[in-house]
């Protein structure tokens, strides 16, 4: 289910660039040029309220204009520090675009990352002095990190730092250029102690590249690409101390949380292409922005909260980026992202609609479900369609242990696992209070059905319900219904009735057709939330009902066809009632799986897919008995028959398909000829 989610994101993701990249012309209330957009629980890309708005647009401080900006971080007092690759400096300003001080002027080279410590220590990863620079709070040079002098980096590898990260312990992650390893883990110790690679990539691969490179000479074989990890773009480190980065052509795992032993524990809804940057928000969320502007947020477990931004058209429009390079969050939550192109920063604040959500997801990070509980109703009076508060309030109503309306919200936000854990609940609650009045009324049934069997036995109680029953076992309808179960367990002696007794009843077998039909669309539009396929609201019942009528027909038709110049002995009543017969196991078995539906939870829905196995293949045993026992057929001509019906279906689909094309020009044509003539009319 998550991974069809994922494939539908994507697809809405795509025409959401498209949309903004063609240039259309885009608004949402009068301060923000673009739109945003959300997830529902089916995996669609909906609009909804402008989650951060353009705050302010900084393209210098003071008089200093910036020339080339690689990176930026934002400390928690509000300066900014930008690596200002172009004039070989950090530049130290605050919001209101006031420089502050300028750092490493003289020393550095070409700063690509920068990085503020709790302590105000300035780390500089500078790529063409190969080292990473650690200054005090006054500018004043520290340390100079050099490439590690540890064979584990390896000798060949050259040390050219592009951005960084530092935890509490001083140690720093450092991403390097073309070194596919990962990223370089040193210890400030001795000036500098190499301690391994962290959260390196998985190399890519393939079915197809293992088998050419297994078939490939060793010549060829040279002359492939390489299938070497990516190197990561960008990372961040949270308040948990845990690593977030980012990573071109990873798809899936374009967005990682690194956990201290380097394995990722983030699976996200969606992914981009070309991700430039990642920052850790302040409620256990996380932003991701492209290289073209787009902004992802998400929460804790990857789920996406809101999806806004987008590419400049040249229109230089605020809030919308040309080539992004970095991001970072404030305490206010504002976002600030580096547009290197424009040498300029993009600051957006959230709107009240998003201060709400951030309320929320604070309050259920640190336990406080109940309290959660407000903001997330202000939330869905202003979307009710917001799924993802729909989710959040479920889970705290969970937590709660108010399961009702656990599952309630569940339901609304198709949130499947939430609605199971809640069904598991109720059920648990339902069986402590009903177990024993159940257990009880089975003995008193069983006990009262001992007492009825020995008094018939005495005094023949019983006789008339025989007698009734005996007299409604003679009717003909009856009879014939009772011979339509008997053809689904005794399938070859079924078909020799209806080949050679005459035991077809059209009747029986249309009935049987408007049971499946009736049992189909029931089961199809009404089971239990977490086998449902379709979304809710959405009934396509005359299409049903045709699809039905349809197919039943045409198999009919196209076996009698292939059946008549194949020499088989099948009438075109006899082939149309076994077919309608062998939908006895679905007209039997599928209220079973229907009631099982609304009781099951996720783990146990392999009984569904059991269930359905069973139906579908006794259904097929069953037509394939029926083809070769109604002609009398051997295995081998019972096979060619069904080969030939196949096809024969295949082509009789085709030829409606162009019939109905050719219909639909001719009556287009009619139409454009009318509309002539009534214009000609007219005028």
């Amino acid at each position: 289910m998550k991974k069809m989610k994922k494939h539908f994101r994507r697809i809405a993701l795509c025409l959401f660039a498209v949309l903004l990249l063609t240039g259309s012309a885009i608004s949402v209330g009068a301060d923000a040029p673009y739109r945003t957009f959300t997830f529902d629980g089916y995996g669609y890309m909906i609009q909804t309220q402008t989650a951060y708005l353009p705050y302010e647009t900084i393209t210098k401080f003071d008089d200093e204009s910036l020339n080339g900006p690689a990176d930026l971080h934002v400390t928690d007092e509000g300066k900014i520090y930008v690596a200002d690759s172009g004039n070989a400096r950090i530049v130290v300003g605050d919001l209101e675009g006031n420089l502050l001080k300028t750092i490493g002027e003289g020393t550095l080279v070409s700063p690509r990352g920068v990085y503020v410590t709790e302590n105000g220590h300035v780390y500089v990863a500078d790529r063409d002095a190969e080292a990473v620079f650690e200054f005090d709070g006054d500018g004043q040079l520290l340390n100079r990190y050099g490439k590690p002098d540890s064979p584990l980096y390896g000798e060949s590898l050259s040390f050219l730092p592009i951005k960084l990260v530092v935890n509490d312990a001083g140690i720093m992650y450092v991403i390097c250029e073309s070194n596919t390893n990962g990223i370089v883990e040193i210890s400030p110790i001795e000036g500098g102690t190499f301690l391994g690679y962290f959260g390196t990539n998985m190399a890519s691969s393939s079915p197809m590249i293992v088998i050419r490179r297994a078939l490939a000479t060793k010549a060829q074989r040279a002359k492939m690409v390489s299938n070497i990890p990516s190197t990561p773009d960008n990372l961040c480190i949270d308040g948990k101390g845990l690593i977030y980065t980012v990573t071109r052509g990873e798809e899936e795992n374009t967005l990682k949380r690194l956990n201290i032993a380097g394995k990722n524990v983030i699976e996200p809804d969606i992914y981009d292409d070309i991700p430039a940057a990642v920052a850790a928000g302040n409620h256990d969320n996380v932003f991701m922005v492209s290289q073209q502007g787009f902004v992802y947020e998400f929460n804790s477990e990857g789920e996406a909260l809101f999806v806004f931004g987008g590419s400049d058209d040249g229109n230089q429009r605020v809030g919308l980026c040309t080539v992004v390079s970095a991001m970072d969050v404030d305490l206010q939550d504002r976002l600030y992202i580096l547009d290197s192109d424009k040498a300029q920063i993009q600051v957006y604040e959230p709107t009240e609609f998003t201060d709400l959500l951030h309320k929320a997801l604070n309050l259920y990070s640190t336990g406080r479900y109940t309290e959660s509980k407000e903001p997330l109703e202000e939330v869905l009076k202003m979307n009710s369609m917001f799924d993802y508060a729909n989710m959040a309030m479920g889970r705290a109503y969970f937590q709660e242990e108010n399961y009702e309306m656990a599952q309630y919200y569940a339901k609304l936000a198709k949130d499947y696992m939430g609605y199971s854990e809640a069904t598991w609940e109720i059920r648990n609650l339902w069986l402590k209070k009903w177990i024993v009045p159940i257990i009880w009324t089975i003995v008193i049934l069983w006990a009262a059905g001992k007492v009825i069997k020995t008094l018939d036995g005495k005094k023949g109680i019983l006789a008339p319900l025989r007698k009734a029953s005996a007299g409604l076992q003679e009717n003909r309808r009856v009879r014939d219904f009772k011979y339509a179960w008997y053809f689904m367990r005794h399938p070859i002696d079924g078909c020799y009735g209806i080949a050679r007794e005459g035991r077809a009843s059209l009747v029986t077998a249309n009935l049987l057709v408007v049971i499946f039909t009736v049992e189909y669309m029931i089961n199809k539009y009404l089971c239990g939330f977490l086998q449902k396929t379709v979304r809710e609201g959405r009934y396509e019942i005359f299409s049903d009902i045709g699809m039905v009528v349809v197919v039943l027909l045409a198999l009919t038709a196209c076996n009698y066809l292939v059946c008549t110049i194949n020499d088989g002995e099948g009438t075109v009543k006899k082939i149309f009632c076994s077919f309608t017969y062998c939908l006895t196991p679905y007209v039997t078995l599928i209220p079973v799986v229907f009631l099982l539906s609304h009781v099951v939870t996720v783990n146990e829905q392999f009984l569904i897919s059991f269930g359905y196995c069973a139906i579908y293949v006794w259904v097929a045993v069953l037509f394939v008995l029926a083809v070769k026992e109604v002609n009398n057929y051997t295995a081998k001509e019972t096979f060619k028959v069904l080969c030939l019906t196949a096809f024969t279906i295949l082509i009789m689909a085709l030829l409606l398909f162009i019939i109905y094309v050719l219909w639909a020009q001719v009556f287009e044509f009619i139409s454009a000829i009318g509309g002539e003539v009534v214009y000609r009319i007219g005028n």
